[in-house]
Formats: structure tokens, C-alpha cells, sequence
């Protein structure tokens, strides 16, 4: 197993037992959600809308996740 899988185990094992690290984790998603689409400025949103409203959220999760 390479260490990237090794580590998304642990990540998964905790994610299962851990039930405020996971509601944590989900907040945090829901949230990024929530940011992105309310800064965009369209009153009413279509579907492609939110398909980049998504993708820009969970672009900004990563990001959040992955800073040192």
C-alpha cells in the first residue's frame, strides 16, 4: 500500500468512529457550500450555477484543508 492510501485509512477510520470529528468535517463542507453560494450575486440560480458554486466550495475546502 502506498502512504497516500495509508493515510486515507486512518482518515476513513476516524471519519467512522469519530462522530464530532465527522459532524465537524461535514460542517465544515456544508459551509463552503453555503459561502460560495451566497457570494454569488444571482438572485436566481440555474443549475450550471450551481454546479460551479459547488465546485468553487469544495475547491475552497481543499484548500482550507490543505493549509499549513
Amino acid at each position: 500500500m502506498s502512504k497516500f492510501s495509508d493515510a486515507l485509512t486512518i482518515v476513513r477510520k476516524h471519519l467512522k468512529e469519530d462522530e464530532d470529528l465527522f459532524h465537524s468535517y461535514k460542517a465544515n463542507i456544508a459551509m463552503a457550500f453555503k459561502d460560495q453560494y451566497y457570494r454569488n450575486e444571482k438572485k436566481y440560480k440555474n443549475r450550471g450555477d450551481i454546479h460551479m458554486i459547488a465546485n468553487v466550495a469544495a475547491s475552497n475546502f481543499l484548500d482550507l484543508l490543505v493549509k499549513e
